[in-house]
């Protein structure tokens, strides 16, 4: 598959301030952290005041009923055997016999993939996992490597060429070419006013996607309490949209205005919610509409509107009510389809002796990947696209990414947002 093509500017990329949206207008009384009460109480105000919405015809082109193994809640799970696959002896010798090969071949970190780290009889298997993810339940854990067995750079390389067999291409999180992330709670060495990003904290992150087709992530070590990895299929959320409120559809199929925090331009404006040949995408983060911390929410932008702020909390907990929490062990790899899957996490303790520590890669399989909404184009071009292998930096410690840096961290308009 070529690459995906930029679109060109569109009103619905528009960025231009609308002023007269501003008059009078302000933020609803909303944050980053749900609150059911509140969320009960907008929606029956706004049900009180407007009863036709339950009528809303869903918008042109969006199903009225989706259909799939993507459609699942976390109650048809009964055990951890249905989406966890144990690697064996022979499949562990085989990884490090490739790590071996890789280091043989003298070439820069960028250059791990399928041919320069051969996997011979675990490379089939993994395409077939890949497959999974979007044709299958899209989700499954690889379990386990043996994190302490390796150095830092070496467990990278190996977290890396595994996954090149899920997904070829790698995407750009961080700039000068940053394709791997970690996920780990930086407070004790960087102030509040810097943290603009629950990843960075021990907080609960509530469900979201991330960019890109599927998220990966895997653990360095696990929380020494707390910290569960939840995941729900957003296919399921949205039948349930569908069924009781059509009018939150037609929400978030239209234009929100995304902040980025003091970027040129001050904003964007895209769906939340697409429809693409008979696939249902959502691509969110609740704190760009929110803000958190040391990032809070532009004050100099178009606020969000009333039934906006009752999708996006219908959305976390109907999320939450149909959730799976996943047994996330040190040395797991955790792979989902960012395309119909949210996830979440719960808040954690850390001690001395234990810290949770989780390394992301954003993957793209060409082989399988769905088509795009146009809105989306121009964002995976530039995650998937422009940074060659030579380029790809892999950070052996952790750093807040750009875009999640609090504006008492020198934040960079939300460029990776």
């Amino acid at each position: 598959m070529a690459p995906v093509a930029v679109s060109q500017p569109t009103d619905i990329l528009s960025t231009k301030l609308d002023k007269l949206s501003l008059s009078g207008s302000k933020q609803p009384d909303i944050s980053y952290h749900p609150d059911e009460a509140k969320w009960k109480a907008r929606t029956a105000r706004r049900l009180a005041e407007d009863p036709s919405l339950l009528d809303t015809p869903l918008p042109t082109g969006f199903p009225a009923l989706l259909e799939s193994p993507l459609v699942w809640e976390g109650k048809d799970w009964k055990d951890e055997s249905q989406w966890t696959y144990n690697l064996n002896d022979s499949q562990l010798e085989e990884i490090d016999g490739a790590l071996k090969h890789f280091h043989s071949l003298n070439v820069p970190q960028g250059r791990i993939n399928q041919s320069t780290f051969p996997l011979p009889t675990l490379g089939p298997i993994l395409r077939d996992l890949s497959r999974e993810l979007y044709s299958g339940r899209g989700f499954f854990v690889l379990r386990t490597l043996p994190v302490d067995d390796y150095s830092r750079e070496d467990i990278i390389l190996i977290y890396a060429g595994v996954s090149s067999y899920i997904g070829s291409l790698r995407g750009v999180q961080d700039r000068d070419a940053g394709v791997l992330a970690h996920i780990k709670d930086l407070t004790e060495t960087h102030p509040a006013k810097a943290i603009g990003a629950p990843a960075y904290t021990t907080d609960k992150q509530v469900f979201h996607t991330d960019a890109g087709d599927v998220i990966s992530l895997f653990a360095l070590e696990t929380a020494a309490e707390g910290g569960t990895s939840r995941i729900s299929s957003s296919w399921r959320v949205y039948n349930e949209l569908v069924k009781t409120r059509p009018d939150l559809i037609k929400t978030l199929s239209e234009p929100w205005t995304h902040d980025t925090y003091g970027g040129d331009p001050p904003f964007r404006n895209r769906p939340l919610l697409f429809s693409e040949e008979d696939k249902i995408i959502i691509q969110y983060a609740r704190r760009i509409f929110t803000g958190f911390l040391g990032l809070p929410r532009s004050q100099e932008i178009p606020p969000i509107t009333e039934a906006q702020a009752e999708a996006l909390d219908a959305i976390h907990f109907l999320a939450e009510k149909y959730n799976l929490g996943l047994n996330f062990q040190k040395g797991d790899i955790q792979y989902i389809n960012n395309l119909s899957i949210f996830h979440a996490r719960d808040a954690f303790t850390d001690t001395a002796e234990k810290k949770r520590h989780l390394l992301r890669l954003w993957l793209r399989d060409e082989d399988h990947a769905w088509k795009l909404p146009k809105p989306l184009e121009e964002p995976w071009q530039r995650l998937y696209y422009t940074a060659k292998e030579d380029e790809h930096r892999f950070p052996q410690q952790p750093e807040i990414r750009s875009a999640s840096k609090g504006k008492g961290g020198a934040a960079e308009g939300g460029k990776y947002v």
